[in-house]
Parts: structure tokens; sequence; C-alpha cells
């Protein structure tokens, strides 16, 4: 049986499917103001790159993993690699202003490489939202704008510098409007509080292939007990619980696409047969793949 993936794409890849040229290594400005009546994509894929994407005009009904967003003009959202992404519905037609970066680039063009401050609102589980106000949105278009010029354009003179400042320039300045509208988030994390961000990352990294909670804790340099017991205080779940989590989340995205079998879905997702795996998510949903299919 031939292995079945979420399709993950590269900025390449992503930008060549938009018809754009590839930009500079690790960064990709979408700024053509081109009108689309249907998605571009019609499956649902992941990101190997953080994306801001920002509504120019018009509406657009996306699902990041399972939740569903609608999109309307001056809508921003924050997209990170673990986020699959599915377009739904466009309305009309939409415009998009699009800014998308791996990790790699932001941490080569970070001016501070301590401070990471400006892109920890990508480390949110869920994929924040927000509606700017009209100075903000001219604010930040012409930001965008200033990037893909530098991105695009290089100057001989102090390019690398004007490309890195200008970036930096941008995501301070979406931090800004992000933390302005968080205000009750915390600004600083406690130490248990880095240390759950680092266990999801693990997770979000082996989940397919690593379920037993000793791989994590020893990945973090510490005992089970003590590593479920601060995953228990932050997140409201124990460590085997948030691996069960994301199994159950993968296969109920996987079980959206109807192409898929179940015991193709099976074998995606690392059980050892059908029969397994129905077991497993039956415990947690209480419906057997197939009834939760059904039920959709």
């Amino acid at each position: 049986m031939d292995k079945i993936n979420i399709k993950r794409h590269s900025i390449n890849d992503t930008f060549k499917i938009l018809g754009e040229i590839p930009q500079s290594e690790g960064l990709h400005i979408y700024n053509t103001k081109e009108e689309f009546f249907e998605s571009p994509f019609s499956y649902p894929f992941r990101s190997e790159s953080y994306t801001v994407l920002l509504v120019h005009s018009g509406e657009v009904t996306m699902q990041f993993n399972l939740a569903k967003y609608h999109l309307e003009t001056d809508d921003m959202v924050f997209i990170s690699p673990h986020n699959i992404i599915s377009i739904l519905e466009i309305k009309n037609s939409v415009v998009m202003m699009g800014v998308s970066f791996t990790l790699n680039f932001a941490l080569e063009n970070s001016i501070n490489k301590n401070e990471m401050d400006a892109f920890d609102f990508f480390a949110s589980k869920s994929v924040p939202h927000l509606k700017l106000k009209s100075d903000e949105v001219s604010h930040i278009k012409m930001l965008i704008e200033l990037l893909h010029k530098k991105n695009t354009q290089i100057n001989p003179f102090h390019g690398k510098e004007l490309l890195t400042h200008s970036f930096n320039l941008l995501m301070y300045e979406l931090a800004s409007i992000y933390r302005e509208s968080n205000s009750d988030v915390k600004v600083k994390m406690t130490r248990k509080e880095e240390l759950t961000s680092k266990f999801f990352k693990l997770l979000e990294e082996n989940f397919i292939t690593e379920r037993k909670v000793k791989f994590y804790s020893d990945a973090l340099f510490m005992t089970a007990g003590h590593l479920s017991k601060i995953l228990k205080e932050v997140s409201g779940k124990t460590t085997g619980e948030l691996i069960d989590t994301a199994i159950i989340t993968e296969a109920r995205i996987l079980l959206s696409n109807p192409s898929l079998s179940i015991a193709q879905i099976a074998e995606e997702l690392n059980f050892s047969d059908q029969s397994f795996f129905g077991k497993f998510f039956k415990k947690h949903m209480k419906l057997s793949p197939s009834e939760y299919r059904k039920k959709r």
C-alpha cells in the first residue's frame, strides 16, 4: 500500500502554484494584488514556512487543523508550519498579501539573536487572528511593500542589511499590534511555559513515530513524572494525554478526506493495523472511525 501523506509545501512549492517566481532563500513576499475566484489549492496541505497573511479585499473561509476562520478585508492571520491549511470557500473574489519565511531565515536575520519576542505569536497552538484598524492596515501594507522591494531588488550597497532591517521592522510592528490586541497575554513565558513550548515542538515533529512518554522526557532531560506534572499544570493535560490528543487530531483531519480509506489512515498514523487504530480512535472519540466519518 502506498503511504499517504498530507502534502507539505516549501516556500517555492507554494508560490510556484501561485505562479510566482522564487525570491530570496527562505523568504517570499506575495504582493501581486491578483484576484482569486476559486482556491488555487484543492487539497489540505502543510507549509514548511511561517506565513503572515493579510486579506486586502474580499472574503475567504479557511480551515487550520480543525478550526474554521472566516476572513474578510483587513483581517490578518499568523500561520505556523504545524498547521494543516485548507481553503474552503472564496466569496466573489479575494485579494491577499502575504509574507512567508523559514525558521532558518528568521534566526539568521534576527537583529537580536537572543531575543525572539517578535515571533512569539507564531508559537500559539491556535492560529492568531486579528482585525486591523485602518491606520494599522496602511502601515503594514507599506512595510510589506518595502520588504518586497528589498527582497526582489537587492541593493549592491548594504542590500543584506536593508533586507534584514526591513524584515525585523515588519515583525516588530506585527508583534506590537498583536500584543496590543492581546494585552492580557504574558509577554515573557515562565520556565514551565518555555518547557511546555519545547514539548509541543517535539510533539509536532515526532508524534507519528514516537508515542512513549519516555522519549519526550529524555529529550527534555527530566523524568517522565516531572514532565507530566509540569504539562498538567500548564496545559491541563498529562504527557500521555497530549500525545493521544495529537494523534486523534491528525486522525480526524485525515478522516475528513473521503479519498483515504481507514486502512490507509491507520498506516499513515503508524498503527500496526486497522483494528488497533479503530480501538484507539473509539476509546477517545466514543465512535469508530467509520461512524465518525459518516457523522461528519
